[in-house]
């Protein structure tokens, strides 16, 4: 069954070209695939070693094939999230070996099935978790890790889905029991997670909504929060001033010196979750004065201060869940639950950008400059532009001594392609 013969191999092959809109290739290998003898080839991106944008690479490598319970998926886009910037520079704990395949989430068509896989056929429509290899025209990832797509969701709103929302959902409905009439603070409220956060709080009745975010951003995201603040101001006295007990629920991916602010607004019986460190980040490569400015601003938690205060301090990970901890099936509820929301125009993607994979350096920097607005999205299928062509071989490393991540820079607004 994971080999489903050469003629079907064919046929499938060319059924995806008629999706993107092409002429199915002679002898089978469409799209950027190529036979060398009896191997196939695809493009994906590369990191060569932990770093700054010059790791990464456009190449060729052998076309993986589907084992016992697993998907072959023809990817038509992957998500681009800050996680994998942080794996770029090797800034996450335990990285894996170098060379490798980034990315963790993608969408296309189901090319091929593994032995026992079951509930999925050849042509599906679907969106997938992938532990690394996912910025690939070909990705293999187990069953458990997939789910269909509805009809008329884009194959990058898919691909820009179930990191940000799963996430989202995860945290506000799991971990802080978010229900009516409750409030919440959400840091990076133009980014992707932040944009599912502020759409999942809308199907709530009577959630207010404080969202942080640079002044560039806020006339673009004005309408999906309640109270917006500029990511530089007080904040704290901002929320203070609005709601003086503070908020029920504190969503943060910075960490550092807002981890004791994120803890000092928190309501009695409320929630911190923090979800990511992304204040380590500030040059192109790996920082240690970085990491550890940010350790040394962490507040130093005392749980009994956290019991006189009846304060809840929490911490989620979405991969670990996944791919350490064996959560896939409490995953594919919670995706199940947002699809229903999509299905019911309640919920729907922001994509900011799409990108070519040769012009994924360009992808980074705009998520390392805190540039995008939703998601970044590589659409494998996207021709690069003619001045980012070359990008793949040479590119200069840049934003070393940058500090303000999310300040009011005119370069922000300099690629032609956003949507």
């Amino acid at each position: 069954m994971a080999k489903e013969g050469v003629e079907k191999a064919e046929e499938t092959e060319q059924m995806i070209e008629k999706e993107a809109g092409k002429e199915p290739a002679e002898g089978g290998g469409g799209g950027g695939s190529h036979r060398l003898g009896d191997a196939q080839e695809m493009r994906a991106v590369v990191l060569a070693g932990f770093g700054g944008l010059n790791k990464l690479r456009v190449t060729r490598k052998a076309m993986p094939e589907p084992q016992d319970g697993e998907l072959k998926i023809r990817v038509k886009a992957c998500g681009l999230n800050f996680i994998d910037l942080m794996v770029r520079q090797g800034n996450i704990d335990n990285p894996p070996k170098t060379p490798l395949v980034p990315g963790f989430e993608c969408s296309g068509i189901v090319e091929a099935l593994g032995d026992s896989v079951k509930g999925f056929e050849i042509g599906d429509r679907v969106m997938a978790f992938v532990n690394y290899n996912a910025w690939a025209e070909v990705v293999c990832t187990p069953v458990e890790f997939v789910y269909k797509i509805p009809e008329d969701m884009s194959f990058s709103e898919a691909a820009a889905f179930p990191m940000n929302f799963v996430t989202a959902y995860m945290m506000l409905f799991e971990v802080a029991n978010l229900r009516e009439g409750m409030s919440v603070l959400i840091h990076s409220a133009g980014g992707g997670v932040g944009q599912a956060v502020a759409q999942l709080c809308s199907t709530v009745p009577n959630v207010t909504v404080f969202g942080t975010a640079s002044t560039f951003k806020h006339e673009a995201i004005k309408d999906s929060v309640t109270h917006l603040f500029d990511r530089n101001a007080d904040y704290v006295q901002e929320v203070k001033r609005i709601s003086a007990e503070g908020v029920d629920i504190v969503l943060d991916c910075l960490c550092g010196d807002n981890t004791g602010k994120g803890l000092s607004l928190l309501k009695p019986l409320g929630t911190y979750i923090l979800y990511g460190s992304s204040n380590m980040v500030t040059g192109e490569t790996k920082s240690f004065f970085s990491f550890a400015k940010s350790w040394w601003q962490v507040e130093k938690v005392n749980p009994i201060k956290l019991y006189e205060e009846n304060k809840v301090i929490a911490g989620f990970s979405l991969l670990n869940l996944l791919f350490k901890q064996g959560r896939a099936g409490l995953i594919r509820g919670v995706v199940d639950k947002l699809i229903a929301l999509y299905n019911q125009k309640k919920i729907k993607p922001v994509v900011d950008s799409l990108w070519a994979l040769e012009e994924v350096k360009e992808a980074m920097q705009r998520i390392h400059d805190r540039g995008n607005i939703g998601k970044l999205i590589l659409d494998v299928e996207k021709t690069p532009t003619p001045l980012m062509a070359n990008d793949s071989t040479e590119t200069s490393e840049a934003g070393e001594e940058e500090e303000d991540h999310e300040g009011d820079s005119e370069n922000k607004e300099r690629t032609p392609f956003i949507q």
